[in-house]
Parts: C-alpha cells; structure tokens; sequence
C-alpha cells in the first residue's frame, strides 16, 4: 500500500507548521539553494514557437588594397543558422481539501508554503539544467552550457582552460555574458518568461484505488531554453580536481586569468533590455563568474594567503543592487549549487 505523505500533503505536515496555538509558523528552507544564476540571465521569446533560429557569422569577407584602374575583389561573409529548443519542467500540487477545513484560518499559509516549495524545486532543477541539461541523452530538456563546452579540440575548445583534473571528482568555473548577442534565455512565442503558477481551483481526484475525493490544486509550469549566441562571450575553466583544490594545491587565479582573457569583450554596454528581457534602462550585456561554495571558499583562502602585494588579483567586496558581493576584476561571483563537484574529465 502506498503511503500517503509521501505525496500528499497531510496532517502531520500540517501540525509540524504550527506552533502551541495552532498558528502557522513560517517554514526555514533548510532545502533551498543558492543558484544566483536565475537572477543574472536575460530572456528572449523565441522567434520560431518553441524553438530560437539564430545566424552566426563564421567567416568575414576578404578585402584588398586597391590600385588605380584595377577592380575590386567580390567577396562575402560566411554565416550558419543555429537552432536551440526549449522544453517545461512542471509541478502540480494536490491538497484535499478536507485537510484545508481541518487547517482553518491556516489554509491558505499551507497553500502558500506548498507553492513556495515548488518553485524552490522548480528553481534548483531549472538552474542544473543551464548547466548540464543534454538533449542528446534527455530530449524533453533543453541544451545547456557543459554539453556545448565538453570539447578541447572543438572550434570552441579555446574557451575551455584546461586545470588539469583527471578523475570524476572535478569542478567547474564558467564565465558567462548574458545578452542580446551573447547568452540568453528563451521561452516559447506566445508565452511568458518565468515560472507560471495556475490555480487549478477544487478538482474531483482519485486516490490509489480510483475512490473520488476532491482537492484543491495548483499547477506549476516554467517553459525555459538557452541559446548562446557568440561562444566567444563564455569561457569556462574545467577539470578542477576538488580533492586537489581543498588541499590548497590548484592556483586558481591563473586558470581565472586565463579565462577572463579568453573572453571576446569584457566591457559592459548599455542597452534597453534588462534581466528578464524587461525593456528597463538595464546593461544589454552582463559578465558574470559561477563557481560553487566549494570553489568560492578556495578562492578566498588563496587571496588571503597571497597577502595584500598580490591585491590585482584578490577578491574584493563590491555593492551590486544593494547585495555584497565578492568580484575579479570587477565582475561578480555569483554562488551556485547547482555546478556539481562530481563533473567527469573534459578531454
């Protein structure tokens, strides 16, 4: 026999929420992550229903110095048409709504505390798979950064710093550069960006033996894709053996410079599209690095003992959007679990 908590709220949840008086204690999100990224990226509605065709210069055209009474040689560019794909993670939460009239003036905490839970859900899975979402293995996903930098000897291969790790304990830093002509986001034509939360209202719902009960549900959808326009504009450092890394052995500031200089433009412009795609007063490019807690914490351990001589490259406080932050080079660090320690050898 299935066991009901395990997939439905009930009322043993419901008393853990509450204290002596029977009032609704906010919950601690000891499951809640860090995942800044979601706060970084833009969005782009895609140009082709779910799908995003964009072209890429692969070629310039030649020219010629010229001489009196001579022609000029013809000559084009070369270009490429790329298509990314999006896919929709999804959440649909069922409470009886018996359980809701036993909660009283609490129902609608529960509700909410329910709805908070799988956006938090939504968030970690949807931030993983920026990351190493694979359509080639998971074809309901979307395309993500490590499948389409996983190759030194790829045209791309150059964007990749090699740290040298050759286990499956490594890690990753990624430079990234959110923007109209870099790396964005997508979501399908017609649709909205983010997650969107349905009240599905009271439901007639069968339990495990098709025995009617009614509930209230609410759905939980978020259409989401990534396109990366000019792989030029993101670098990443892989192969950072963690064993290595805790034992303070790996110099990561000179993969970090060697990354940062691997980047195609490092300065920021100004443009009328914001996060989100929000037509706001926003940078129309954006520069952030990503490394997890992991990482952070041998970063910060290596510019301590480096000492104040070597103040060029240490981490330095910066205030962005009223949060502190930690920056090389003035471009922020953003902490993301969801870059895994677990990464196997990019050769």
């Amino acid at each position: 026999m299935a066991t009901l908590g395990a997939n439905f709220v009930d009322l043993i949840d419901i008393y853990k929420q509450q204290d002596s008086s029977g009032q609704y204690i906010e919950v601690i999100e000891m499951l809640a992550e860090m995942n800044a990224i979601l706060d970084d990226a833009i969005a782009v509605e895609c140009n082709k229903g779910t799908e995003h065709l964009h072209t890429v210069r692969t070629g310039l055209p030649s020219v010629a110095w010229g001489k009196l009474y001579q022609g000029i040689t013809q000559s084009k560019s070369r270009t490429a048409q790329v298509t990314d794909t999006t896919g929709f993670v999804e959440g649909l939460s069922t409470v009886d709504e018996r359980l809701l009239k036993l909660a009283g003036a609490n129902s609608g905490a529960v509700r909410l505390s329910e709805a908070m839970s799988y956006i938090e859900a939504m968030n970690q899975e949807v931030a993983s798979k920026i990351f190493y979402g694979d359509t080639a293995s998971d074809p309901e996903e979307f395309m993500g950064l490590a499948p389409r930098f996983n190759d030194l000897s790829a045209a791309n291969g150059n964007q990749i710093i090699d740290a040298g790790g050759t286990g499956s304990d490594n890690t990753s830093i990624w430079f990234v550069t959110w923007g109209e002509q870099q790396t964005q986001l997508l979501y399908p034509k017609g649709t909205m960006a983010g997650v969107q939360r349905e009240d599905m209202g009271r439901q007639r719902v069968l339990d495990g033996s098709s025995n009617p009960y009614f509930a209230m549900e609410e759905k939980f959808t978020w259409h989401v894709g990534l396109a990366v326009k000019d792989w030029r504009f993101v670098s990443r450092i892989a192969n950072i053996d963690v064993s290595n890394l805790e034992a303070g052995s790996v110099q990561l500031y000179d993969f970090m410079r060697k990354a940062y200089y691997q980047l195609q433009n490092r300065r920021v412009t100004k443009s009328k599209y914001s996060t989100g795609g929000m037509k706001t007063k926003g940078p129309s490019k954006k520069i952030c690095i990503y490394c997890n807690r992991t990482v952070l914490e041998a970063l910060e351990a290596l510019s301590i003992n480096q000492g104040a001589s070597d103040s060029f490259v240490r981490l330095k406080p910066m205030e962005i959007q009223g949060e502190e932050v930690q920056t090389y080079k003035g471009i922020p660090i953003r902490e993301v679990d969801a870059l895994l320690n677990t990464e196997a050898q990019v050769t």
